[in-house]
């Protein structure tokens, strides 16, 4: 993170000129529905904190946040929950009423959200493909507006505060400052009042910036105030290392994969995913699945590979 934070910035102006709602939403649907997921077995609400809800396999519903000024936050939050329901959509239909319907794990059910979002859905095989589409839908924000210069905007790294917007590179950073935090107030070497303080020194060390208030600071996520302590942010974490794994041996599977993603086809890619992931539920632990799927016990080797791959290309490092 140092190396590409000491690097120029990327230019990303072109993703805040002002994007009408209903463009943006059209647009991101267009893409989930490319992706498979079925709506008519679900919707698309909007939603201050975006999330994915199952009532039934026949009933998966997701949400978003738009923002006219931010052309990323709706896409690419439609984007990951659209992940997220692909899973639970394609979950034997034998399994339906049982304990077994549901992700395998917190992290797998991320590793599919985070796969789409990011490995496809920011990837330069998808906006070859897609990118022309997205000018004609917004001409005069990016009628003039390389490919290249998006994409790079699309992946920019910086420091952050929030995690929700915290770019590839940064993300787990956030987490595992949260995952230190937790396991200190559960094991009581940190009083809950605090933990504002601590918030504000741990991320100044890791992460080179200052929250000015709780809000961007110890209070931004719903976790800890809902009573979710322990056992969510690993998750986000595991899913991001599961991503690149899964995506990997997909890779190795079909190696067509990509030029396919660039054509705007993803039957492929969601077919194994399907076939090695989200038909077996829970029947199979997270562990199971991994080992199943790729051959081998979860690694960072996967991910550590992909980030040093695309972000050293962007940023010559």
């Amino acid at each position: 993170m140092t190396r590409i934070c000491a690097a120029p910035p990327a230019d990303d102006s072109c993703l805040h000129a002002s994007y009408p709602e209903a463009e943006q939403l059209a647009f991101g649907l267009s893409i989930a529905d490319k992706f498979g997921y079925d709506r008519a077995r679900g919707r698309q609400d909007k939603t201050h904190h975006p999330f994915m809800t199952k009532f039934s396999i026949g009933d998966v519903r997701i949400t978003t946040r738009v923002n006219e000024h931010d052309l990323a936050e709706a896409l690419f939050s439609t984007l990951h929950e659209a992940g997220h329901a692909l899973y639970e959509q394609n979950f034997d239909p034998r399994l339906e009423a049982t304990p077994l319907s549901d992700g395998a794990s917190l992290g797998v059910h991320e590793s599919q959200s985070r796969l789409w979002e990011n490995l496809v859905g920011r990837s330069l095989p998808f906006w070859k493909g897609q990118y022309p589409a997205l000018q004609r839908a917004f001409p005069q924000q990016l009628g003039a507006v390389p490919l290249d210069t998006f994409y790079r905007a699309i992946n920019r790294v910086e420091r952050s505060l929030i995690r929700t917007n915290a770019d590839e590179v940064t993300y787990c950073l956030h987490v595992i400052m949260r995952f230190d935090f937790e396991c200190q107030l559960l094991e009581g070497t940190l009083a809950v009042k605090d933990l504002p303080e601590a918030w504000r020194a741990r991320a100044t060390a890791d992460l080179g910036v200052t929250p000015a208030t709780d809000k961007d600071g110890c209070m931004q996520d719903v976790h800890w105030f809902d009573g979710y302590v322990g056992g969510a942010f690993q998750s986000y974490a595991l899913g991001n290392l599961m991503s690149a794994q899964f995506f990997d041996a997909a890779l190795r599977a079909h190696p067509e994969i990509p030029a396919e993603i660039e054509a705007g086809q993803f039957d492929t890619l969601r077919t194994w995913l399907a076939t090695n992931i989200y038909t077996h539920g829970r029947a199979r632990s997270a562990d199971e699945l991994v080992r199943a799927a790729t051959g081998s016990p979860l690694s960072t080797a996967p991910y550590l590979r992909y980030l040093r791959t695309k972000y050293g290309a962007l940023y010559g490092v």
